[in-house]
């Protein structure tokens, strides 16, 4: 990589100039992250290197790249990745009615002549579509965008020999157009919710970080700064329901996401305090799957009472 390369790379928020710096920005856009992921981030955006999250769905991985452009002020470009999705999908395809429509009006106007010209004409810039990695490339402004290559694990492994590529160089060959590289590396923001294994040649191209459940204190914490109409009883309830049901053999077990959900659920209904019957009533907004359903019904009184339930 050329030095030109290297000096392109990096950005940090204004008046950042340590993670613990960032640490704090992070909450003043209501995220709470520990040390090393606000390490993890910080290095990320100094060094201009993709970050890879690794973590149970619902633990704020995608959050991250969510508060990096508010906090940058910078577009976010998200790519969520699904079993099958190709170049097509995530880089750029051609308009392929616009095409057809450009050679109809060549016909139609006996362009005969000029036919060469006029399918020459087919494949340029203005018939291109772009798709997110091809718009996080092309982005031009005071601040590279924040590009989210979302849940990963579910794209299969030629997709993620594609991204190597973009991930190494921040360019793309359209064999028409040739190579579009990037004027300024995107902020890259990688999650994998861990349903397989993704190849160790993506891993070291990035920084990485596992985000796990956060402990009680750090939960209850969070559900007060991102729930402030929730009553501190209550809000400590919920939490430490949720820990216990993460601690039950549930088929999804509940991710912090769905601890906020339920929160907000209880504030709307006006809780001030947990209680069975607000459990049986509002379970579906923490637990989404009948059978986990079924069994932490059963364990209703164990999440109140701080008993195990099996």
């Amino acid at each position: 990589m050329t030095g030109a390369t290297e000096e392109r790379r990096g950005a940090l928020p204004s008046g950042v100039s340590r993670s613990q710096d960032l640490r704090k920005k992070l909450r003043e856009e209501s995220y709470l992250a520990g040390a090393g992921l606000s390490t993890a981030i910080f290095l990320a955006l100094k060094l201009g290197r993709p970050l890879f999250l690794e973590g149970e769905a619902g633990v704020g991985k995608t959050e991250v790249a969510k508060v990096l452009s508010r906090m940058l002020e910078t577009p976010l470009i998200r790519l969520q990745c699904y079993e099958g999705i190709d170049v097509y999908q995530a880089v750029y395809e051609w308009d392929y009615p616009r095409q057809l429509l450009h050679i109809r009006t060549a016909e139609a106007f006996g362009a005969d002549a000029d036919r060469k010209r006029f399918e020459d004409e087919l494949y340029t810039r203005r018939f291109l579509v772009s798709r997110p990695l091809l718009q996080a490339l092309e982005h031009e402004g005071p601040m590279p965008p924040v590009l989210l290559i979302d849940e990963v694990d579910r794209a299969d492994d030629e997709f993620e020999a594609f991204l190597l590529e973009i991930l190494s160089d921040f360019a793309i060959t359209v064999p028409e157009l040739g190579t579009i590289e990037a004027a300024r590396p995107p902020i890259a923001i990688i999650t994998s919710n861990r349903t397989r294994e993704v190849h160790d040649a993506l891993k070291r191209r990035c920084l990485y970080f596992y985000i796990d459940h956060p402990d009680l204190e750090r939960e209850v914490e969070i559900v007060r700064l991102r729930v402030p109409g929730a009553d501190e009883r209550l809000a400590r309830q919920v939490a430490e329901a949720v820990q216990r049901l993460r601690e039950m053999d549930l088929y999804k077990p509940p991710g912090v996401a769905e601890t906020l959900d339920w929160t907000e659920a209880l504030v709307a209904l006006g809780a001030k305090e947990l209680d069975e019957r607000l459990i049986e009533a509002t379970l579906g907004s923490v637990v989404k799957y009948r059978e986990d359903q079924q069994r932490a019904l059963g364990a209703a009184l164990s999440l109140l009472s701080g008993g195990g339930g099996a």
